[in-house]
């Protein structure tokens, strides 16, 4: 199927017309976002938690310790919802309550697990450190037996999902439209400083290209 089946829990109802179920518009928002925030309950209690994540198909993995609560709590098939949200400009209108953002998000409904085989969790930390800079795992040395140990992942299948963006202009009232006071959008967008090397790296040594040619969304 090309698109997440709208349910109660999904539809877009504020402003529908942008809202998306597209499979291919949702996967390519997950996948240019650097970090997603998990939302679940305990005892009635709801938290959010901000992550590292990667997407295989439908299914996102999420990195964290084996210390980390919300983690142990998420690893008992807990359902929870994860979000993520790229801002690319601020709308800036002529009167205050026009003001708004350009934006894609995706909210995602699923049940959680903890990844327990060495397999599937070595593909999924390669997935996670491939989806922050790719091209770096083959540039690093993989995670010992004691390392994985050490090392909590999750696996969130996609069950239900839905996207929403707005992108274009002002949306002025017609009494404030006034061609000498100013509107328009102000583009965001992420960028990278030249690299630092650490203080044991070699002073001559080369940034490799995966770090000095990264884009957001490569």
């Amino acid at each position: 199927m090309s698109e997440y089946q709208s349910t109660e829990r999904t539809r877009v109802r504020r402003k529908p017309s942008r809202g998306s179920y597209d499979r291919e518009v949702i996967h390519a928002i997950l996948d240019e976002a650097l970090i997603c925030h998990v939302g679940f309950s305990v005892d009635g209690q709801p938290y959010v938690i901000p992550t590292i994540h990667t997407r295989v198909g439908d299914r996102l993995y999420l990195h964290g310790s084996t210390r980390n609560r919300a983690f142990n709590e998420l690893s008992e098939g807990s359902p929870c919802c994860v979000t993520v949200s790229l801002v690319d400009g601020i709308v800036l209108a002529r009167s205050a309550t026009q003001h708004s953002l350009n934006y894609r998000s995706a909210m995602i409904i699923g049940s959680a697990r903890r990844v327990t085989g060495p397999d599937e969790k070595t593909a999924a930390l390669r997935g996670v450190v491939e989806h922050i800079v790719p091209g770096r795992w083959d540039e690093v040395r993989g995670p010992s037996a004691d390392e994985l140990d050490e090392t909590q992942v999750i696996a969130v299948d996609i069950e239900e999902a839905s996207g929403k963006a707005r992108a274009g202009r002002a949306i002025d009232k017609r009494d404030d439209v006034d061609p000498e006071k100013w509107a328009g959008i102000l583009p965001l967008e992420i960028s990278t400083a030249e690299p630092i090397p650490g203080e044991d790296v070699q002073r001559d040594l080369p940034v490799p290209p995966h770090v000095a040619d990264w884009r957001r969304g490569q």
